[in-house]
């Protein structure tokens, strides 16, 4: 591996005409320099193509891919990855923030981990609000761990199934062999990031950073707020995308350990179902609950 390799930063902007500028400047600022910058605007309504034109006007070498309809992250981010050169990826959302030693502890970790065939690197985070101030740590507020043990590296497919892992995205540095063996992001989901996370813990290892290395952040129209809401057609696509994700996983298993820890997350997807209204996935997660457990008596 090069000391100093190649890191492509897909940064999606829709609609973050108030935070964009700060994230590129983020980018820019990095004390890691070998840097590939690709801003792909997904149809914003408000000014954000604006406010990235007119900041292109002092970075006229950064690539911008501007769609003339939504099509959705996973979509988006493939468009830009196929125009990419970074051995190293570094998918940023348009409202968070790297800290100025992000990338370059994300590349040191992959080049002195502990451990072999590490397919993503990723951190800590700091949450912060739409005034940028601070909500508190991703993983104080989202521990999901209840092992007792640091699983956060390693191998953690298990732990992604059973919810004793909580992987951060927005923290996260994908070695590019990851993007290309699964040919990027699945386009059918209506998110890409816990389907990406079990993939590549089939195959790979992970490594983490006890480090605040981005701000994440938390606004009402934030995909993370629509997990819960009633009725509600993007939370149900987003809850139809889980069982697709989690369908997949079932395949990928190995045994039946992890038959039963993805069970565990079945239980859990299946009364975000009920709460949320969306009844017939429910019944779809019922029967995918019988099939699995009939494939303990073979």
């Amino acid at each position: 591996m090069q000391n100093t390799p190649l890191v492509t930063v897909v940064c999606l902007c829709y609609n973050h005409e108030k935070y964009v500028v700060e994230t590129l400047n983020s980018v820019i600022n990095q004390t890691y320099k070998n840097i590939e910058l690709i801003i792909v605007d997904d149809c914003s309504s408000d000014n954000s193509v604006f406010v990235i034109r007119e900041w292109l006007k002092n970075h006229p070498e950064v690539p911008f891919i501007a769609n003339s309809e939504n099509q959705g992250n996973t979509k988006a981010f493939n468009k830009a990855f196929k125009i990419s050169n970074g051995a190293f990826i570094i998918d940023l959302a348009a409202d968070d923030v790297l800290m100025e030693y992000c990338v370059a502890m994300q590349i040191n970790q992959f080049q002195n981990s502990t451990y072999n065939n590490v397919g993503i690197v990723y951190g800590g985070l700091e949450l912060i609000d739409e005034n940028n101030n601070s909500i508190g740590n991703f993983f104080e507020i989202y521990h999901t761990n209840t092992s007792g043990k640091d699983n956060r590296s390693g191998d953690i497919y298990k732990g992604l199934l059973n919810m004793q892992n909580n992987v951060c995205s927005v923290s996260s540095m994908v070695e590019r062999e990851v993007y290309d063996r699964f040919s990027g992001y699945d386009e059918s989901l209506a998110y890409e990031d816990y389907d990406l996370w079990i993939k590549t813990a089939r195959y790979y290892n992970f490594d983490f950073i006890d480090t605040v290395l981005v701000k994440k952040r938390e606004l009402s129209t934030s995909m993370t707020s629509y997990r819960s809401r009633r009725f509600n057609k993007k939370t149900w696509k987003l809850g139809y995308s889980t069982y697709k994700i989690l369908l997949k996983a079932l395949k990928l298993n190995q045994s039946r350990e992890e038959n039963r820890a993805l069970l565990k997350r079945l239980h859990l997807e299946a009364e975000i179902a009920v709460r949320t209204g969306n009844f017939l996935l429910f019944l779809r997660y019922v029967w995918l609950e019988m099939r699995i457990r009939l494939m303990f008596l073979k």
